[in-house]
């Protein structure tokens, strides 16, 4: 019967023969490769997320600017139209 990571029924000569794991030096070189890759995308995706964090942040503040803005104009034409 073969698991998730590969089978397990080996048998024990073909453990003697110098893997004991299962894993050869090819294997772990794989994973290893694998596992830099979805690092550096993962590193990839908060460089990411960090911009659009900053963005958002700058977003915002430019619309309660322009909200305080909006609001003192609407306050002072009033004023304005009554002179």
């Amino acid at each position: 019967m073969s698991g998730p990571n590969g089978d397990l029924g080996m048998s024990v000569e073909a453990g003697a023969e110098g893997e004991d794991d299962g894993f050869g030096e090819a294997e772990y070189a794989a994973i290893n490769s694998m596992l830099d890759q979805i690092n550096s995308c993962l590193d990839h995706l908060e460089e990411k997320n960090d911009h659009l964090h900053a963005r958002l942040q700058e977003l915002l503040e430019s619309n309660r600017q322009t909200r305080l803005e909006f609001q003192q104009q609407l306050g002072e034409a009033p004023s304005d139209a009554s002179s």
